[in-house]
């Protein structure tokens, strides 16, 4: 591996290029595109990594205020995310987005201003507002009442992270080039822990930092993610297996694995209307069997019965 220093060819610019893996999300995907009209420094290039033309919405990538790759591939968030890192061309940071983030209106600017600021840094994850994910979802409309409503300017402060969050999620391309880095195609289907490990891998090469000044919301939609027995099956089998890769310490890993089962365990009685509790808690049990036996491991998700689009 290449341990050179992290670099940027310009001192006043860089080329950013957006990135947005999704999956039957259409709506989510138009609104991400539309919203980029709002950006004061607006990223050089999109990339849209899809499963088929029925994740698309044509006339969002049309009328775009940038110009959009759109590129079909295998379903699963770490093959759509390397099908992007295969075609980056001369980005000098790429920023990985959910189709459901919302960006205040100087989220680019203000990455553009923090790499350049600051050359140690690979990797930048942001300020999340408010985040549905732990409820039934955000609206954009409120989500961009939320971002409307936070102070002006952002305050700037950097604080040292162990990895990106999935959702806003920045890197800078030359260590990832140098060094033929990829996401972890390993761990299928939604890739629950793959911003951890995709992370710490290009965090080898310099600073991974939460800035407060990249500001956002995450809707939480949930629409296209994984079904709740496939999820709860990866809640253990992946950090067991990112532990054994000496990716995640064991320490980290193992109350990981035990506060999922625990919530879900606690919860099942009385599942919120929009998590599957009772199949998180079944795949769950499904991946301790499969550690017990020796044969735990990511992809045998794959095997397993339950849609794509049950409510996790």
């Amino acid at each position: 591996m290449s341990m050179s220093a992290p670099h940027h060819p310009r001192a006043d610019t860089l080329r950013i290029t957006l990135a947005i893996a999704t999956l039957g999300r259409r709506t989510d995907l138009g609104q991400a595109l539309n919203d980029l009209t709002r950006q004061t420094r607006r990223p050089d290039r999109v990339i849209v990594s899809a499963t088929g033309q029925g994740d698309i919405d044509d006339t969002a990538v049309r009328q775009c205020c940038v110009p959009v790759s759109v590129m079909f591939g295998a379903k699963g968030l770490t093959r759509q995310r390397n099908l992007v890192l295969d075609h980056l061309e001369d980005a000098d940071v790429v920023l990985f987005l959910d189709d459901d983030f919302v960006m205040a209106n100087d989220f680019v600017q203000k990455l553009e201003d923090l790499f350049i600021r600051v050359p140690s840094i690979v990797v930048a994850t942001g300020q999340v507002q408010a985040d549905g994910i732990g409820t039934a979802g955000l609206t954009h409309d409120a989500a961009h009442a939320i971002l409307e409503g936070m102070q002006s300017p952002a305050p700037d402060g950097l604080v040292e992270v162990n990895n990106g969050y999935g959702c806003n999620m920045a890197f800078r391309t030359a260590p990832i080039r140098d060094n033929a880095l990829r996401f972890d195609e390993n761990l299928p289907l939604y890739g629950w822990l793959e911003d951890v490990d995709f992370s710490r891998r290009v965090a080898a090469f310099g600073r991974c930092v939460k800035s407060t000044s990249l500001r956002g919301v995450h809707l939480g939609t949930k629409a296209g993610r994984t079904s709740g027995i496939k999820l709860g099956y990866s809640q253990v089998a992946n950090p067991f297996y990112l532990m054994r890769g000496a990716i995640m310490q064991p320490g980290h890993a193992l109350r990981l694995i035990g506060g999922n089962m625990l919530a879900n365990a606690a919860k099942s009685l009385r599942p919120e209307p929009w998590v599957d509790r009772r199949g998180r808690l079944r795949g769950n049990f499904a991946a301790v069997a499969d550690l017990l036996r020796g044969t735990a491991h990511p992809l045998r998700v794959l095997d397993m019965k339950g849609r794509t689009d049950d409510p996790t």
